[in-house]
């Protein structure tokens, strides 16, 4: 059961993020991190360098948060912009905490960052991610952030 039923959280007084619809090159739960490669949207790891964005859930086929795109269905990236929050995917045994900043890992979750590590999203809440399968943690995009070279 998921922790929240949308990937968009708001606020509800800015302006919707864009979005970009891309064939998923696997499967892509929303909430997960990808990147545009080569005409499909694949899941972003360690590696992964340039814009990101995060799996929206596929409301156009009244789908859930927790049912993955399949591969080669199209997929809708939303665009993390600043000053909105977005629930976005951590592993199972991730524990997080408030203002902890995130970088992409493995199959597209969010993991605890490192010094060398491509920060993309702070957590804006505290959660200990004991549940057995991976879940949705509040983020915000972590636009302007400067990390050491």
């Amino acid at each position: 059961m998921p922790r929240y039923g949308k990937i968009y959280a708001g606020p509800v007084t800015e302006t919707l993020p864009q979005v970009r619809e891309l064939p998923a090159a696997a499967a892509i739960l929303p909430g997960c991190i990808v990147v545009a490669s080569t005409g499909t949207f694949a899941l972003a790891t360690a590696a992964t360098a340039g814009k990101v964005y995060i799996a929206q859930d596929n409301y156009l086929a009244m789908q859930g948060v927790d049912t993955a795109y399949a591969a080669g269905d199209t997929c809708i990236g939303l665009e993390m912009l600043d000053e909105q929050f977005f629930n976005a995917r951590v592993a199972t045994g991730v524990n997080v905490t408030l203002d902890m900043p995130l970088a992409p890992g493995a199959s597209g979750f969010l993991v605890a960052a490192t010094a060398a590590d491509r920060v993309v999203a702070f957590a804006d809440e505290a959660y200990n991610n004991t549940s057995g399968s991976s879940q949705l943690v509040r983020v915000r995009p972590a636009n302007g952030y400067v990390t050491a070279a």
